[in-house]
Order: structure tokens, then C-alpha cells, then sequence
């Protein structure tokens, strides 16, 4: 499908059965494989960069088996070793697997050549080989310095003092280590240069390794020591909550609301108690003035009886704990009495696209002022929404947070709507599900 037209939208209303965590459901997919014992992992997230790292842990030897009805998977661990040690692995433009998966293999060692699309190439990986090449790993750039393809070899891995990793480009860097030095079962200390982003991604990390038997010791965010004889044990079973950053766009519509205004959105599978940080959302959405209401396993956003333009408070924030979510903050925006600021959101810069980039052009078109600095997003809204035809630069979220222009009354166009198959192949059919027009 080449674009998709989506009409305006009047109401919204009902309620939405999210899909997995990509975060969780990636994560624990490769600790499963890694573990000692059988993993069942229920309702893992069914997508493009799952996909990926199935067929990556089946190429080294991994086996698992697949329930559709129920949307579980059996992973039987490999006790910290991976069958097979020469593989030739792509891996799309996973960052959730290509960070981690380098790490894993550098560690145990092997002849690996990963690879992933155009875009994968063009994000960096520099300071991830560094600190994997401190330990004696083998690891080289098979095209451009500093960045993927690469090629990993056989090396004489040790562990130093510390292991040192920057943490201003990508927490994924953090995260690989975290999930790749247990495996040596040595007591290993890293420590982080600069200040750490996305922080929140490593606290999902860290909830992870302690399902599967390692407690990280931390000192803040500076310093993270793994206890000398740790090993990976399956904990059995293991639940995927649902995709907070997914949340985020139906949860905006709840509060958005329509043209005409509409009852609350709902969703399920993620609550109070979920382990991601995007579940911060709910907060900039009360700043702004929505209403909220969360409980266990759901989250409920609405109007307070009146448009969204007429209530909706501009932000100025500082939105790096929440960088995906802060993607749908941009379009709430859009509907605000005044300028927002989205602050410290440098790390969109080496996503799927650049997204300050991409995201600053297609707000322009549907009329927006907007001024991107090097980490930020001024954006001022215009009187009215104008319809427009929005590129998406394969970037599932771009397509995802675009749909919300439709509650303003005006049609909108996303071109090649199928790339929200990254993480949410059925987005646009459960959206759609919500719209009353």
C-alpha cells in the first residue's frame, strides 16, 4: 500500500487491546535463549522487529515453538552458550536487537556478520564496539568507521576494572553490556561517561536480568556491577505487558477527543504498575489537561467536556525520559492555545530517521510554526489543522503519531502506511475501530 487516506474524524471513544512491549518482548526473547531452562513468553509483540530476532536466535541454533491462538512462545534456553557459532545475520533496522545481539556474540565469540537495512548503517555503534574492544572482543566495521555492518571474530575476552561506555548517544549500548557480560560470570563493573538518556529503557533492562536471576548492583546512573557467578535461569513463565509508546497515540486521541468531542479511550494491557517509562505519557496528558484515570492493567484518557483546543495547555518540558511517547507529545501540540517546547530529545536524532528532522517537516505541513534545534521542538500551532499528504521515512511512529491529525476534522494522507509494521501491524485497523465520524 502506497499511502493511505484517512477522513476526519468527529469522536472517538471505546477501548483498545494493546499490542506487547517491543522493549520487553525483544529483551526477553534473547534472555530466554541465553537461560538455563524452557521460557514461555505470553502475548509477545507479533511484528517486523520480533520477527527479526526470532529468526536471528533460530540461525544460532536457538529453538523455539509458537502458539498463534494464544500468542505465546517456547523458548528452550541455551544455558549461556549459542549452538551455533557462524552465522551470517540481518536485522532490519532492529535496534533492540542488532545493540544487544553484537554484545552477546562479541562476548561468546564466534564468526558473525550482522547487517541491517540502509538506515541501520547510518546509526552509530562506535562507543558500543569501544567498550566491547576494551574487553578483548573482535569486532570490526565492515563498511563505514563507527558504524554497521559488522563483522565479529573469535577474541580473548577479560574483563577489566571497569568497562566504560558512553550514555548521551543510546542507552541500547548500556543495555547490551548489562545483558552480555553475565555471560562471562565474572564479577563485572561498567560505568557510564556523560549523562545518561533514556533512562527509563535501562530500568526495563535491569527489571529483566532480575526475572532471569541477576541482581544489578547500581550506583545511581553512573556505575552498574553484575555479581561475580551469574547465569541466566528461566523464570518459566513470563508475561509481555502491553506497548506503552503504542499506548500513547490512543490515549492522545482519548483526550483530543475529535471535532465534536467523545467519550474516553481505554487501554488495556498496561497500568500503574507497567515497568516502562512511556507510561509517563499520562502525566504531560494531565499537565495538559486531559483527564486520567489509571488502574492495574488499564489506562483511561479523556475530554473534560469541552474541544481539545479549547483546553489543551501548551508544555515546555524536558521530555528525554519519555523519547517516544515525547513523539505524540508533538502532535498534542498541534491542538494546544500556545507554543510548546520539547526539550532534551537528542536521541531522536539516530532513530529509525532523524526524527527532529522529519518531524519539524511534516508539522509544517499541516501548518504548524516550527523551530528544531539540535535536541528540541518549538512548535507552534496554527488557528486551523490543513489537510496534508504526510511522509513517513519508514518510520513506523511517524505514520502512528500522524493518524491524530484526523481528530482536528481535516483529512490527512500518510504514504507507505506499512511501515507501522515494525512494531504495530495492525495499528491503522484498531484505530480506525475508536473513530466515530
Amino acid at each position: 500500500m502506497q499511502y493511505l487516506d484517512l477522513a476526519p474524524v468527529a469522536r472517538v471513544g471505546g477501548s483498545v487491546r494493546l499490542p506487547g512491549s517491543k522493549s520487553i518482548s525483544n529483551r526477553t526473547l534473547l534472555l530466554a535463549a541465553l537461560a538455563q531452562g524452557e521460557t514461555r513468553i505470553e502475548a509477545l509483540l507479533d511484528s517486523d522487529d520480533t520477527r527479526v530476532m526470532l529468526t536471528a536466535l533460530e540461525r544460532l541454533g536457538v529453538a523455539y515453538s509458537r502458539a498463534i491462538e494464544s500468542r505465546s512462545v517456547t523458548v528452550q534456553g541455551s544455558g549461556g552458550r549459542l549452538p551455533v557459532t557462524q552465522a551470517d545475520l540481518f536485522l532490519g533496522n532492529a535496534g533492540t536487537a542488532f545493540r544487544p545481539l553484537t554484545a552477546t556474540l562479541a562476548v561468546l565469540g564466534g564468526e558473525y556478520r550482522l547487517s541491517g537495512v540502509a538506515r541501520m548503517h547510518e546509526r552509530p555503534i562506535r562507543d558500543l564496539v569501544e567498550a566491547l574492544r576494551s574487553l578483548g572482543a573482535r569486532v570490526e566495521y565492515a563498511g563505514a568507521e563507527g558504524y554497521p555492518p559488522l563483522q565479529i571474530s573469535p577474541g580473548n575476552v577479560h574483563l577489566p576494572a571497569a568497562v566504560r561506555v558512553r550514555g548521551d548517544v543510546s542507552s541500547q549500548f548500556l543495555t547490551a553490556l548489562l545483558m552480555a557480560l553475565p555471560l562471562i560470570g565474572a564479577r563485572a563493573r561498567i560505568e557510564v561517561e556523560g549523562e545518561l538518556i533514556s533512562k527509563p529503557y535501562v530500568e526495563i533492562t535491569l527489571n529483566m536480568l532480575e526475572r532471569f536471576g541477576i541482581k544489578v548492583e547500581r550506583e545511581g546512573w553512573s556505575a552498574f556491577t553484575i555479581p561475580a557467578g551469574s547465569r541466566y535461569v528461566s523464570p518459566g513463565r513470563i508475561y509481555v505487558e502491553g506497548d506503552a509508546s503504542s499506548a500513547s497515540y490512543f490515549l492522545a486521541a482519548g483526550a483530543l477527543g475529535g471535532t465534536r468531542g467523545g467519550n474516553a479511550v481505554r487501554v488495556e494491557g498496561i497500568g500503574r504498575a507497567s515497568i516502562q517509562g512511556d507510561v509517563r505519557f499520562v502525566e504531560v496528558l494531565e499537565r495538559m489537561g486531559a483527564t486520567v484515570r489509571l488502574g492495574e492493567n488499564w489506562i483511561e484518557a479523556g475530554l473534560p467536556g469541552r474541544s481539545a483546543q479549547q483546553f489543551l495547555a501548551p508544555i515546555d518540558a524536558d521530555l528525554n525520559h519519555i523519547p517516544d511517547a515525547a513523539m505524540t507529545v508533538a502532535m498534542l501540540a498541534l491542538f494546544a492555545r500556545g507554543t510548546s517546547v520539547l526539550r532534551n530529545i537528542g536521541s531522536w536524532r539516530v532513530k529509525e530517521t532523524d526524527r527532529i528532522a522529519a518531524m519539524a517537516a511534516e508539522l509544517a505541513k499541516v501548518g504548524a510554526l516550527v523551530e528544531a534545534g539540535t535536541d528540541s521542538l518549538r512548535i507552534t500551532p496554527p488557528a486551523a489543522l490543513r489537510s496534508a499528504t504526510i511522509d513517513t521515512y519508514d518510520d513506523h511512529r511517524m505514520a502512528m503519531c500522524f493518524s491524530l491529525v484526523a481528530l482536528a476534522g481535516v483529512p490527512v494522507r500518510i504514504n507507505d502506511p506499512c511501515c507501522v509494521a515494525k512494531t504495530f501491524p495492525e495499528y491503522f485497523e484498531v484505530f480506525a475501530a475508536i473513530c466515530q465520524r
